[in-house]
């Protein structure tokens, strides 16, 4: 079964605390390279969800011009 996605919100205030953590500097190594894994999954998800949006409004405006 496949997971369920976080709501596009949700994903964005992660990748903001992440950023935010890394930004601080004083993580070890290890945990920095995690979030920064992390954070850049979350990146390529949400740009994703963006694109598919920026895509459906294109599409309904398309049918629109069509009436």
């Amino acid at each position: 079964m496949a997971a369920k996605k976080k709501p596009f919100e949700e994903s964005m205030a992660r990748l903001e605390e992440i950023v935010g953590l890394l930004e601080r500097g004083d993580a070890p190594l290890d945990e920095a390279m995690a979030l920064f894994e992390e954070g850049a999954k979350l990146m390529r998800e949400c740009t994703k969800r963006l694109d598919q949006a920026e895509q459906d409004v294109l599409d309904v405006l398309a049918d629109i011009a069509r009436l």
